[in-house]
């Protein structure tokens, strides 16, 4: 199972001001913005300042999928904080650092813009951690544990998580299981994630970069994410297949899958357990005075998997991995999906893959397609 958490709060600060007029960026806001940026800015070939991204998933989708795991309805998670970059990377070096850290005190979005004239300072900023309209600014205040250069993160083990890259995209997919056990077991209170270049490379002359990511207050369907992915399939084995028969695996088989009752639409809270058929493509004929029908077999364990794409950019929503197993039953083969975390108004479409017992893979991609409804 994947399943998608979005942010509540997100925004970037900056600890620098402006070359032109000396204004400034350290106590403004840019809580309204559509894009993060994680930068370093150059003034006459020297580095001048950087910014930093804080990304916030507190709400009640965290709080229910919390509760799940104490459930035991999610088992064994693994998280992975998921950015897509907005713009062209032409002012990135070709190899770079990047740095997660939990934050260690609470914040506030806040309502300004880049751009905004007068600049408005109401919310989080470098300075900041809150800074009401007409109320007293809150800064942010040094704690055991904090590193104090800017706001404040924990560092260490468990809560310093980075990625390098290397000639690739700038699209962030990056695990951070360790910092959100420590949020759901308490060791930390979950205030977010501090994103940054990493060491030396954040203030250094050498490594370039201008990194613009979508943000929650995007008009596109690249929000930041917090994905969630368990294995939730049942083994299709023993008393799990009741009395359906097994699919032949064999190489030389001409095996068809496709969807069985998938309707054209679900709600966007819906918990969907879709089913799958497994059949021979084509039915060996016989002389026979009745009209033939044909069973759906079950598909046999690790062999059967699927993924989901947006019909509209045909990028993966979910693709194929160690998460996308499929289950049995005794009416046959399944996969459960939670559509809370699919953008509603919208069209999905799901593949099926199938893998022969001699390595070969075969995906049915025959337009099985549905539509997320608002609730």
């Amino acid at each position: 199972m994947h399943h998608f958490i979005f942010p509540t709060q997100d925004t970037w600060i900056s600890s620098g001001s402006s070359t032109i007029t000396g204004e400034t960026f350290t106590d403004t806001n840019f809580g309204r913005d559509q894009i993060l940026e994680v930068k370093k800015f150059f003034y006459n070939s020297s580095f001048h300042h950087q910014t930093r991204a804080l990304i916030n998933f507190d709400g009640t989708d965290f709080t229910n999928m919390s509760q799940s795991i104490d459930e035991g309805k999610i088992t064994n998670p693994k998280f992975y904080l998921k950015l897509y970059e907005a713009e062209g990377n032409s002012e990135l070096s070709e190899e770079y650092k990047l740095i997660l850290h939990p934050i260690s005190q609470s914040w506030v979005e806040g309502t300004g813009k880049f751009g905004d004239n007068p600049k408005n300072t109401n919310g989080c900023s470098w300075t900041n951690r809150s800074n009401p309209i007409g109320g007293t600014e809150t800064t942010w205040s040094m704690e055991t544990g904090d590193q104090n250069d800017g706001p404040m993160f924990i560092s260490g083990s468990g809560n310093s998580i980075s990625k390098s890259f290397s000639n690739q995209s700038p699209d962030i997919d990056i695990e951070v299981t360790d910092i959100v056990n420590n949020w759901l077991d308490d060791t930390n209170k979950n205030y977010g994630f501090l994103l940054k270049f990493s060491g030396s490379q954040e203030t250094d002359s050498e490594t370039f970069g201008h990194l613009k990511f979508f943000s929650r207050n995007t008009h596109t369907i690249y929000q930041p994410k917090l994905e969630v992915r368990w294995d939730d399939h049942a083994p299709c084995t023993g008393s799990n297949t009741g009395s359906v028969n097994e699919l032949t695996m064999s190489g030389l088989s001409d095996n068809y899958l496709f969807m069985r009752g998938l309707q054209e639409s679900y709600k966007e809270n819906d918990r969907v357990k879709f089913r799958v058929g497994a059949r021979k493509r084509y039915i060996q004929k016989s002389f026979s005075n009745s009209v033939q029908t044909v069973s759906s077999s079950f598909i046999p364990e690790s062999s059967g998997s699927y993924a989901i794409k947006d019909v509209a950019t045909d990028e993966y929503i979910i693709p194929f991995s160690g998460y996308t197993s499929m289950s049995c039953d005794s009416e046959g083969t399944y996969f459960n999906q939670w559509l809370d975390g699919f953008y509603p108004d919208r069209a999905y479409k799901i593949q099926l893959k199938l893998k022969h017992n001699d390595g070969q893979e075969q995906i049915f991609d025959d337009d099985f397609e549905f539509v997320v409804r608002r609730k």
